[in-house]
């Protein structure tokens, strides 16, 4: 299977019912059905099929007798859903994920790699400064990114 890269950012409207337009280029990779949950930093992560799949046996692998394996477990997995596109490109998405990435009117879709985030537009530009790169940058390095 090749690898998927999702990249962009696309600004859209989450309507009164909770449904959401997914951009062609994500729907392209991620079908017709995928999973959405709870992501970190507020926003909401999209996985296709088989990424979603990987994910999950990753968090089998997890020690049950870790209480931050089954905080962890249960944050990502309790929030999921699978998510279907009906022909207007548009997915529902439930008010328990609405309610937790604060998505109201204006919704910011990126793709970063391996999956799409879903993030209130405002939220988004309040979250997301490039002030600090210089200090994230010597973060990366020392996990063994050097560009």
């Amino acid at each position: 299977m090749d690898i998927v890269m999702f990249m962009g950012e696309y600004n859209h409207t989450i309507d009164a019912k909770g449904r959401l337009i997914i951009p062609s280029k994500f729907r392209e990779i991620l079908g017709d059905e995928f999973v959405v949950t709870k992501g970190l930093d507020g926003c909401l992560f999209v996985y296709d099929n088989h990424e979603w799949q990987k994910f999950e046996e990753k968090l089998k692998g997890l020690p049950l007798n870790s209480p931050d394996a089954r905080k962890f477990t249960r944050f990502f997995l309790a929030g999921a859903t699978t998510a279907e596109v009906d022909k207007q490109g548009r997915i529902l998405i439930p008010g328990v994920l609405r309610d937790f990435a604060a998505l109201e009117k204006d919704v910011t879709l990126i793709g970063v790699g391996g999956r799409v985030e879903i993030w209130s537009k405002e939220r988004y530009e309040g979250t997301v400064t490039y002030e600090d790169m210089d200090e994230v940058t010597e973060h990366m390095t020392q996990l063994g990114l050097i560009i």
